[in-house]
């Protein structure tokens, strides 16, 4: 009997020359994704470049509606405009789709996925998925051991961003500015409201006219949705740094039943995918170095708040791994295991 969930299944990837697209294609072929026919797709202007794929040079083709008919799964790493057009279209077509852009995650009949926390969201799909934000996958994946051993009713979260989370414009734009840096030139910024080298910007995204921008607000509206938690109590200020990959964000941790360092610690160290970095005395916890090009969140820096019994912690993942393109290649194995696709 042939095993579904190892059934060769055909795949198209939207936006396959980008940053999260090129890692989206290598995190297929390491996890052996069953992938019987791969379709690369970008814009008009990247048609006739070529992507690798399990070694072997794939042509990238402009995304037209007509591309979709006969594929299985579809990945969007694209812009968002992109996915409001074009996922239905994959959809009506009979593709299932599993989207990073932010264009479905608030969508009521959107499941927003992330394997290790809610997979049973995944269920009730209606042809499109949705990856969160970056910045929400390792946020979450750092509450949910906590919210299990004892309940969450609020939390204080600082995100520190890595430049890639602008995607390939962004990182190109560091290490011009810091390339400039170094020779006493002048620093252009472009993708970025400031110079980011040498620097760090209170502001991810855009602001709204009530102060927040619009990755702060992400944060809190995906985290309720994914964790079910509508009323949670988030507190939130992003930060753009200066750093090529690996977002990172400090959390005071307010849960509904007391928690030492001790139980967090191995709720933390007992959840999939999350690794344990935490012997201050020894100068142990985790870096966005220590995280770039891997698949776990980690997280150290576990200690109780010194005037409450709330806990502090630290969390890094890679912005472009598990904060996107692994992540949605397990939410299409968690479809493939379930008989979903």
């Amino acid at each position: 009997m042939t095993d579904p969930q190892r059934s060769p299944r055909s795949v198209a990837v939207v936006g396959a020359t980008g940053a999260v697209g090129e890692i989206l294609l290598e995190v297929l072929a390491e996890r052996r994704f069953p992938v019987s026919r791969l379709r690369a797709l970008a814009s008009e202007r990247s048609a006739g470049a070529t992507v690798r794929f399990r070694g072997e040079a794939v042509a990238v083709e402009a995304v037209r509606p007509q591309l979709f008919d006969g594929i299985d799964l579809v990945f969007f790493a694209a812009t968002g405009s992109l996915s409001k057009e074009l996922a239905p279209e994959a959809q009506r077509r009979g593709a299932v789709v599993i989207d990073k852009s932010s264009t479905w995650r608030m969508d009521p009949g959107v499941p927003l996925v992330v394997p290790e926390v809610n997979p049973d969201a995944a269920v009730n799909h209606r042809g499109i998925l949705a990856c969160p934000n970056c910045t929400t996958i390792g946020f979450v994946m750092a509450l949910e051991p906590l919210r299990r051993a004892a309940g969450l009713r609020s939390v204080v979260v600082t995100t520190l961003q890595a430049a890639s989370g602008a995607g390939r414009e962004g990182t190109d734009e560091l290490s011009g500015q810091v390339k400039a840096l170094a020779h006493g030139r002048e620093l252009e910024a472009k993708v970025f409201p400031g110079p980011l080298a040498g620097n760090v910007l209170p502001l991810c995204e855009s602001f709204r006219e009530d102060g927040y921008s619009t990755e702060e607000m992400k944060l809190l509206l995906e985290t309720r949705k994914i964790l079910g938690l509508p009323d949670l109590a988030v507190s939130m200020t992003c930060l753009r740094v200066p750093v090529a990959v690996g977002h990172s964000a400090t959390l005071l941790v307010e849960t509904e039943r007391p928690l030492s360092p001790a139980a967090a610690r191995a709720a933390l160290a007992g959840f999939p995918g999350l690794r344990v970095l935490d012997d201050p005395l020894n100068n142990v916890f985790p870096t966005p170095r220590d995280v770039a090009g891997r698949d776990e969140v980690l997280v150290g820096r576990i200690r109780r708040d010194l005037g409450s019994d709330r806990l502090w912690l630290w969390e890094v993942s890679d912005n472009l791994r598990k904060g996107a393109a692994t992540n949605a290649v397990q939410t299409a194995e968690l479809l493939l295991a379930r008989g979903l696709a």
